[in-house]
């Protein structure tokens, strides 16, 4: 068999060409003409890198807000009665209702804010809630559960918050529009530290009863937990900014007649 020489010369020189322009097509997908990584390949490596330090500063920024809020809060919360200094008004945080009757974790709520009142820590019972529809109505569930549980509380020493929408609007309001200066606050122990900084954050002399919410367990107390530890990131945002609440209105001061809100 007689070899052209000539056409395999032809013949390896295309097969050169052929797989230097495989091996050009495939080194221009990952490198620039002078050898250096091209621009998509180093957009997409610092994106990544952008989006994991993003989330990794997002993850520590949202812990150090939680861990801080709560430390802030620490010296202000009480769990003993006898520890905590008398305030004029108590305040018991809204929580969920069906008619009329309380939630259980409210029903805990307004239970610590009567036992406030009756060991003589504060002079007037300030119940907000969210009363923003006519057929949902926290605190007037919580003002009749209290005249039926303790009837020896003076009616005119009851005032209702009916636009306690959240806890920035109840404390925001107590100062603004109930008057308040120093207050008692009432809830769970995993909602107790946001609600005394903020309280605190709008110049209010705060301090807090954590109300013991050991007989709540597995995934309803492991969701409030995960919803406050956001709930702390929100709040560190309304302390800062300081957003006005819903709704304000006229002034009603602690000092008068509860029964002036009974509507």
């Amino acid at each position: 068999m007689v070899i052209n020489a000539p056409f395999c010369i032809k013949v390896i020189d295309s097969v050169s060409r052929g797989g230097y322009l495989v091996l050009y097509m495939k080194r221009s997908a990952t490198e620039s003409p002078d050898g250096k990584n091209p621009p998509l390949k180093m957009i997409l490596r610092r994106g990544g890198l952008g989006v994991l330090f993003l989330v990794l500063g997002t993850a520590l920024a949202t812990f150090a807000i939680n861990i801080g809020m709560v430390m802030a809060a620490r010296k202000y919360v009480h769990s003993d009665i006898a520890d905590i200094p008398n305030r004029t008004a108590v305040l018991v945080l809204g929580s969920q209702t069906r008619g009329t009757r309380l939630s259980p974790v409210l029903q805990d709520r307004v239970d610590a804010g009567i036992r406030m009142m009756e060991n003589q820590k504060g002079e007037k019972l300030l119940l907000s809630g969210d009363h923003g529809q006519i057929y949902y109505d926290e605190v007037n569930a919580m003002r009749l559960y209290v005249l039926d549980a303790a009837p020896a509380i003076r009616e005119e020493d009851i005032f209702m918050d009916h636009a306690g929408f959240s806890t920035w609007d109840s404390m925001y309001r107590a100062r603004d529009v109930f008057e308040v200066k120093d207050v008692l606050i009432v809830t769970q122990e995993f909602h107790i530290s946001r609600a005394v900084c903020m309280a605190r954050s709008l110049g209010l002399d705060a301090v807090g009863y954590g109300v013991n919410q050991d007989r709540f367990r597995g995934p309803s107390l492991r969701s409030w937990q995960v919803r406050e530890y956001f709930a702390r990131v929100k709040a560190f945002y309304s302390i800062i900014i300081k957003p006005k609440p819903r709704y304000l209105g006229d002034k009603i001061p602690i000092t008068g007649d509860g029964r002036a809100t009974w509507i």
